[in-house]
């Protein structure tokens, strides 16, 4: 690498303190530009989606929606190029066995200079090779992460230009319309890109259920269950809609059926 092409860095950390003992070792190190920093999720993928950087420098523990849920959201855009990320976290032995089998950089909190050198000349040793993290490799670290820390408690939006996340709790119901979906918030609608597989698959059983093949509801959301024909049900949400739970969907979950 050389002074014509620098690293181009990302700085996300909600610890301001952190995030300055970063951005000073950052600064005293050849050919590296810092491009952006953030203290929370969301200003984090709207830094990365701006600048496009070679590395990120990444806060696990964050409040509300943390770095893996940055990591999501960025995975999920297929016209982004990815970026390296190193993770930066106090101990947690869940993160740091899926940053190990997944091949991802981590540091401990708090930082020490020379592991910090270390990671940073082995980012340097790739973008000189143009050895970009795949989307495949961030999609593993995420459902290996979701497997032992447990189900997503929020869902990424993007619409316009803005990126935000909305609480699992808050959503009424989840319905497919062709490539998209529809998540329904109280009053609110957004849309979503995904299929409805692979949401119910991040989505607590115990909160979510799949009522037919186009519609997933939150169990809080349903205020009434009506039997109709043929062994189906009309589901009546807390806001009036009326949706259908399909024979062969009640099969699937009868326990949702038996009385306490």
């Amino acid at each position: 690498m050389t002074g014509d092409t620098p690293l181009q860095v990302v700085v996300v950390d909600d610890e301001a303190p952190a995030r300055r003992k970063i951005l000073r070792l950052l600064r005293s190190e050849p050919d590296v530009q810092v491009v952006g920093e953030a203290d929370n999720a969301e200003s984090a993928i709207a830094s990365i989606e701006q600048h496009q950087p070679d590395l990120v420098f990444l806060d696990v523990q964050m409040p509300g929606a943390d770095g893996f849920d940055v990591v999501r959201g960025i995975a999920d855009r297929d016209d982004a190029r990815t970026p390296s990320i190193v993770f930066v976290t106090a101990h947690d032995r869940y993160a740091l066995r899926a940053f190990e089998v997944h091949a991802f950089d981590y540091l401990l909190k708090p930082v020490a200079e020379d592991r910090f050198r270390q990671v940073l000349r082995r980012a340097r040793a790739q973008q000189a090779h143009k050895a970009d993290v795949s989307t495949s490799r961030l999609r593993g670290l995420i459902d290996q992460v979701l497997r032992e820390r447990g189900f997503a408690e929020r869902l990424l939006i993007r619409e316009d230009s803005r990126a935000f996340f909305v609480s699992a709790r808050d959503i009424s119901w989840i319905e497919a319309d062709r490539n998209y979906l529809a998540v329904h918030c109280g009053t609110k609608t957004h849309t979503l890109r995904a299929t409805l597989d692979s949401i119910e698959s991040t989505l607590d059983p115990k909160l979510f259920a799949r009522i037919n093949r186009g519609s997933l509801v939150r169990l809080d959301a349903i205020r009434e269950l009506i039997p109709w024909f043929h062994g189906e049900y009309k589901v009546v949400l807390q806001n009036g809609a009326e949706l259908r739970w399909s024979r062969r969907y009640v099969q699937r979950r009868p326990e949702l059926l038996k009385t306490p």
